[in-house]
């Protein structure tokens, strides 16, 4: 049986198509980039005055202070941002100005308002100014050819707002995976539906969009199909011809194996694997078929819920060129002692709590593989390697982290 680590390398090994497509900058927030982004303009395109003030020759002010004011003589002509001066700033004289507003010729920095006292149109001024104080400079932030995204970046809110400064309106990022999502069984029902003994609501579909959802990634519910052979047959081939990940829950435990085992040989699908040594989630199948993949997940709740997370999520991740595939981990010290059994992965939901800049974790509670409240309770995942003796308190982990802490 594979290891939590080989079993996550021969899905990481598949060969992937990385689809390509243009997109307005503002729908590229949390997509990699799939080419150099170039600037074609210096930014600020233009000298421009860093604040409100008065535009200065700073040789005509040097020695200026509260008790020695040195007295100017204000232009008629005023500057707001967005109008471009006529004017020549000459010896003696300054300029009305607004923050962004372009720097006169003549001028060499500016004096803030509060630093002056305006006399109709005698400005007496009572700070020097250096040359080149409180003006923005041509290219001071980007410069014109300079890439200012190289390729296979992530795409955060600044990046976004830097594109736009540059007049990029469109880019080039990979495209996410769409994901189809199938539930299987023919105790579940759909989860407006009266619940009846025998009978199970549909969360897994549910949870798996949500997850899907918070990645960023388009993602489409097939519903829940019963256990009738050539219907399941019928709607894998559909959600194939459709999707790029096939998100198949239930059908895959010993037992129910080789029945689902016989529907995927039919269409063609090929297995990579059946079996993870880690709790929960034993039972993950991962084929392909074509240039697509199938997940086999489990049928229990938490379960597919963590497989998702350490398997789906990568394999998402790599296909979009994001090369942060699993979630922020922390170093966590147990708070209590945990069950363990050594030889097999094990991943707890813990609650978490940092102290004196350590993190602490303790278990939600009940860890059964069918107690969806574990997760939606949970701060993070802790992970138990296989090489581990003992969880004892005091034992230091990796966590995943679910929200923020």
């Amino acid at each position: 049986m594979l290891s939590v680590k080989e079993a996550l390398e021969k899905i990481l090994n598949c060969k992937i198509t990385q689809k390509i497509k243009k997109v307005p900058i503002l729908e590229s927030l949390g997509l990699v980039t799939a080419e150099d982004i170039v600037s074609g303009d210096n930014i600020p395109a233009y000298n421009n005055s860093a604040m409100d003030g008065y535009a200065v020759k700073s040789i005509d002010i040097v020695g200026a202070d509260r008790n020695y004011p040195i007295k100017l003589k204000l232009l008629k002509e005023d500057l707001p941002a967005g109008s471009v001066p006529e004017l020549k700033i000459e010896s003696g004289y300054c300029m009305q100005i607004m923050t962004g507003a372009p720097i006169p010729d003549g001028c060499d920095c500016v004096v803030m308002k509060e630093d002056v006292l305006k006399e109709g149109r005698d400005v007496l001024v009572f700070k020097e100014c250096k040359s080149g104080e409180n003006i923005r400079l041509k290219g001071e932030d980007i410069k014109k050819g300079n890439i200012v995204l190289q390729k296979n970046r992530k795409i955060y809110p600044g990046d976004v707002g830097v594109m736009a400064s540059i007049g990029k309106s469109e880019i080039l990022v990979y495209s996410p995976p769409l994901i189809g999502i199938l539930t299987t069984g023919n105790e579940l029902i759909e989860i407006d539906e009266r619940l009846e003994t025998g009978k199970v609501r549909d969360s897994n579909s549910y949870s798996l969009s949500a997850q899907a959802k918070e990645l960023g990634i388009n993602y489409k519910r097939y519903g829940i199909v019963g256990d009738e052979k050539e219907e399941l047959k019928r709607k894998i081939a559909e959600v194939l011809g459709e999707c790029d990940i096939l998100l198949l829950t239930g059908g895959i435990s010993v037992g129910d194996y080789d029945y689902v085992k016989e529907i995927l040989d039919d269409i063609g699908a090929e297995f990579v694997f059946w079996r993870v040594n880690q709790k929960p989630g034993k039972p993950l199948a991962f084929l392909t078929y074509k240039d697509k993949f199938i997940f086999g997940l489990p049928g229990n709740p938490v379960s597919v819920m963590i497989c998702f997370e350490m398997y789906v999520r990568p394999l998402v991740k790599r296909i979009m060129g994001d090369p942060q595939l699993l979630r922020r981990q922390v170093a966590a010290k147990a708070s209590e002692d945990f069950k363990h059994k050594e030889g097999r992965t094990e991943f707890a939901r813990v609650k978490l709590e940092k102290v004196g800049g350590e993190f602490f974790f303790k278990s939600t509670g009940r860890q059964g593989s069918g107690i969806l409240t574990s997760m939606a309770e949970a701060d993070g995942i802790a992970e138990f390697p296989d090489d581990l003796e003992i969880a004892d308190k005091g034992r230091e982990v990796k966590v995943y982290l679910l929200k923020d802490i």
